[in-house]
Parts: C-alpha cells; sequence; structure tokens
C-alpha cells in the first residue's frame, strides 16, 4: 500500500478536519498535506524504526540534543506553501527554543528547523520528489533521505524555489559528514544505515 493524495474541495471541508478524522479512525497511519493535497501513508515497517533510532545515536554523540538544539521524531513542521499544509519528518534537529516557535496543530515555525531526514518506505516517491520542493521552500538547510528504495543515502543543501541548489548521492561503502551549519560535527555510514534498513525477505 502506498501514499495516497487525496483532494477535497475546500468550500466543502477542510483538508485539515479530515486529516484529524483519518488519524482518528486509522491509528498509526501518518498524514500531512503537502501542496493543498492530504497523503496519507501506512505505518512503515519495523526496519523503518532501527534505521531511525540507529541515526538518532550519532546526532546525541555529536552534543545535538542539549541546551541549543534537540533531536526528534515526527514534528511537525508548518510550511509555506498552502495555508493548511505541513509535514511531520522522521528525524529532525531543531533549535531548543522550538516551543517558542509553534504555530499551530502541533506544528512549528520552519525556521527552527536546521536538518529534517525522511526514511523511505511505501511513499518513497513522496520522500525524493514532493517533500525536495517543500522542504525547500520552507527554507530547511539540510535534508537527508535514507532511500532504501534504491540503496542511497541523499544529502540535498542549499534551498532554493522548489529544489535544493546541493544534491549529493551516496553509496554503501561511503561514509557522510553532514553540513556543520546543523550544529555540529556528523558523519553517517551510508552501509551501515542501509543494512538496518533493509526489509526482511517474505
Amino acid at each position: 500500500m502506498s501514499a495516497a493524495p487525496v483532494e477535497w474541495p475546500h468550500d466543502e471541508r477542510p483538508l485539515t478536519a479530515l486529516a484529524d478524522e483519518i488519524m482518528e479512525r486509522h491509528p498509526g497511519y501518518h498524514v500531512e498535506i503537502i501542496g493543498g493535497q492530504l497523503l496519507v501513508t501506512p505505518s512503515p515497517d519495523a526496519q523503518h524504526s532501527f534505521v531511525l533510532t540507529d541515526l538518532t545515536v550519532p546526532f546525541i554523540a555529536a552534543g545535538l540534543h542539549g541546551q541549543k538544539t534537540k533531536v526528534g521524531q515526527n514534528i511537525g513542521i508548518w510550511l509555506p506553501d498552502g495555508a493548511e499544509d505541513f509535514a511531520t519528518p522522521d528525524l529532525c534537529v531543531v533549535d531548543a527554543d522550538i516551543d517558542d516557535h509553534h504555530i499551530e496543530r502541533n506544528c512549528y515555525d520552519p525556521a527552527v528547523f536546521l536538518l529534517v531526514l525522511e526514511v523511505t518506505s511505501s511513499n518513497w516517491k513522496t520522500d525524493l520528489q514532493t517533500k525536495v520542493t517543500a522542504y525547500a521552500n520552507a527554507k530547511v538547510p539540510v535534508y537527508v533521505i535514507v532511500d532504501r528504495k534504491h540503496n542511497r543515502l541523499h544529502v540535498l543543501t542549499d534551498p532554493a524555489q522548489d529544489d535544493y541548489a546541493v544534491h549529493r548521492v551516496h553509496a554503501p561503502g561511503e561514509v557522510v559528514t553532514l553540513p556543520d551549519s546543523i550544529g555540529a560535527h556528523v558523519t553517517l555510514d551510508v552501509a551501515e544505515i542501509l543494512k538496518a534498513g533493509r526489509q526482511k525477505a517474505e
């Protein structure tokens, strides 16, 4: 089952109301509004969660979960592309004063996000295409994608309109150093990350 974009006429019902209804009726489903479309994604597999746990370790070891910045999962980011647009990245590094930048619906000003990271599941096209545009327009400095579909790690930097000026793709065997703009020196072993996210054979 893949991410399902749903369009609902705004003069009949707000998308946010429909999003709330879906989350209430289908616990565990991931609901976002990007580019005026409602995106609904089923619960990810266990390996998706394991990747996030493994990724949290180097960020915390680098001191990014402290007084100046925090590391978190599934924190809502308000997107500037539409009146109801928001996303909930799998992992992020944010300014520690994030509570002072709450907008609404448990979403926060994109200005406090130093890095967002997505781990692909059935919605891999959304992470590799739709969210590139969304996060670039929100001016998030660094966007990292753990691409389990194609066995790659993407690091996107220098946001511009609708895209990132720099998009580097890394393969297993590489060790990637993330930009210092996130607030610390963080290196990621591509092979180890992708190994943690490998789906088990059925």
